[in-house]
């Protein structure tokens, strides 16, 4: 009997092969397999660039940097892929918006309310304005969703005030839309203790959303 064929298993070989053809070469192939990740990096960035940094640094000329870095290590990537193709990109991204920082910013990278704390040395931390704006977006109604900026600033004085790890498990799985399993990758911790950060996390933001005036029962 036929074994039915797994839909994720089928995208992952769909994308494979992209790859391959891309690193051989194929600027169409190069250009579909590039275009399919480009909003998810938009996000990444949205909320990990610098409050400072807004509106003198476009987006799309990060993410532009990263695609140029990318296509000229694809076929190094696709000879021994170590990641999956997003989080490899995402990688190289955050490389770039890295050095964003480090151009404009210098000495003041370290600054208050966790705005840029680098995580792993590399990528910079989910900025709190920009992860509580987003979560009162996605996790409430929309009447919820206009909710007073005294209550914003409790939230996001909250999430500086979760462990960073935590934060950045919410951040990756509510804002980046990551997998347990490349949340696991991207922290470098077993997949197991992925799961058990996320639940522990998401416990912690739903005790804070419950505090929240706006929140609370009538």
């Amino acid at each position: 009997m036929r074994q039915p064929t797994n839909s994720s298993d089928s995208e992952d070989d769909d994308l494979r092969a992209l790859v391959q053809r891309a690193a051989g070469g194929d600027s169409a192939a190069a250009d579909e397999l590039f275009s399919r990740f480009r909003m998810r990096l938009k996000r990444m960035i949205q909320l990990r660039l610098s409050r400072r940094l807004q509106g003198r640094i476009d987006d799309s000329d990060v993410i532009q940097e990263a695609m140029l870095d990318a296509s000229r290590r694809l076929r190094e990537y696709a000879d021994a892929p170590r990641l999956p193709f997003y989080l490899w990109l995402r990688h190289l991204t955050g490389l770039k918006l890295a050095e964003v920082h480090r151009r404009n910013l210098g000495t003041q990278m370290r600054d208050v309310d966790h705005e840029v704390s680098l995580h792993r040395g590399c990528l910079p931390g989910a900025d709190s304005v920009s992860l509580a704006a987003h979560l009162l977006g996605t996790l409430t109604s929309v009447s919820q969703a206009a909710i007073k900026a005294e209550n914003r600033l409790l939230l996001q004085e909250a999430l500086n005030g979760m462990d960073e790890i935590d934060r950045e498990v919410i951040a990756l799985k509510h804002f980046e839309q990551l997998t347990i399993s490349e949340i696991a990758q991207v922290l470098e911790i077993p997949r197991a203790s992925a799961g058990r950060r996320y639940l522990k996390a998401l416990q912690r933001l739903k005790t804070i959303l419950t505090d929240l005036p706006e929140f609370k029962d009538p």
